[in-house]
């Protein structure tokens, strides 16, 4: 299917103003980021994320107010899927000492009025996280580990053993969570879908492992081109994606409180569409450089920017329908995909389109000017 017929457009000619306009979007993304910042998501800067599907439809601004008195400090809370479900998200990896009681005396309560004939026989130990009773027998210590866990603790015994007497408590802040939704929320019955933590050092692995993975994938492209093109093809290409994944990612700082809806963070999800991202990108740059080669074997004393701009004329049609209907899924996906996948969905719509005008403007236009500035002739 062919779009344009006998289509000539000097790409080349306008590099200079595309150049300026790439400078100044970069400059401006790099600014926001420098002065705003960009939000991390718990991937990366740890804490615990708390997923709560209702029984009935709540109100997001009614369920942020009743939180400002929970004592878990400055907590997050946003709509996930329906108008049911919340995403509860704080800083917190562990319940604070001083709410730690409470859950105890919550859970201490429930074996009291339980197993009446246990109550005040049994002995307790606690660390930030746990708490470990001890039973005179394991059938109470059994029965007590099942009933704790119907009723939503995070409970279990201490070993497998038939002479194990021990149970132990995981005490998180889900458990805090759920004790005063039931409080504030009476009438409307929830469950707690997942409840995620994330500790700083996790975190600063993952920054790092992220880091190294975006830099290997980009060296292994740069190695690759190299081989199969020119070496300035392949450093027009790599610097084509990196223009990419900066001015991206530079949206998300300036689009960041500017936006309803668009108040994204930075998380694995996030990482994993930079990495879709760019292999699209460098598929779509190797297309317009195949041609490029083709087109230099036949008409071997043009000048390369004629050359560079019937490539990108002959190809533009297939540019256009392939980038158009990956940019109408994604759109889709954009609008109805839910919080979940939004973050996955802008960085690809954007990205999509970025790197687009990267392989014609960046990556195309570095090899006509090294060839120019050098007075290189590029033969394949």
């Amino acid at each position: 299917m062919q779009l344009f017929h006998n289509l000539n457009v000097d790409f080349m000619g306008k590099r200079k103003f595309f150049y300026v306009l790439s400078a100044s979007i970069f400059l401006l993304g790099m600014f926001n980021i420098a002065i705003r910042g960009l939000k991390l998501g718990i991937d990366f800067k740890g804490g615990t994320e708390i997923i709560v599907k209702f029984d009935q439809p709540i109100k997001i601004a009614d369920l942020r107010t009743d939180f400002q008195s929970t004592g878990l400090g400055e907590v997050e809370i946003k709509t996930f899927g329906d108008n049911a479900g919340a995403l509860i998200r704080t800083e917190l990896q562990v319940l604070p000492q001083n709410l730690f009681p409470k859950i105890q005396k919550q859970i201490e309560d429930d074996i009291n009025s339980s197993f009446p004939a246990v109550a005040g026989v049994y002995t307790s130990e606690k660390t930030p996280n746990t708490l470990t009773y001890t039973f005179n027998n394991p059938d109470t210590a059994s029965a007590i580990a099942n009933k704790l866990f119907l009723d939503g603790f995070q409970s279990g015994k201490v070993s497998e053993e038939v002479t194990n007497t021990q149970v132990v408590v995981q005490v998180g802040i889900s458990d805090w969570v759920k004790e005063s939704l039931k409080n504030k929320l009476k009438g409307n019955p929830f469950q707690v879908l997942r409840e995620e933590r994330v500790g700083p050092k996790v975190g600063n692995e993952l920054k790092r492992d992220t880091m190294v993975a975006i830099v290997l994938s980009l060296i292994g492209i740069l190695i690759y081109l190299a081989f199969r093109y020119k070496f300035v093809f392949a450093f027009g290409a790599v610097l084509a994606l990196f223009h990419d994944v900066l001015i991206t990612l530079g949206l998300y700082a300036v689009l960041y409180n500017v936006i309803p809806g668009l108040n994204l963070e930075v998380n694995l999800t996030v990482v994993a569409a930079f990495l879709t991202l760019i292999g699209y990108s460098i598929n779509d740059t190797v297309i317009v450089f195949d041609r490029v080669r083709e087109t230099l074997k036949i008409h071997k004393t043009e000048p390369l920017e004629t050359l560079m701009n019937l490539a990108i004329n002959k190809t533009m049609s297939r540019t256009i329908i392939t980038g158009g209907t990956t940019l109408m899924s994604v759109f889709v996906l954009l609008l109805l995909g839910g919080d979940v996948l939004r973050a996955f969905a802008f960085t690809m719509f954007f990205g999509i389109i970025i790197g687009t005008y990267s392989s014609v403007f960046v990556a195309s236009a570095i090899v006509v000017d090294y060839a120019k500035k050098y007075n290189k002739k590029v033969e394949f």
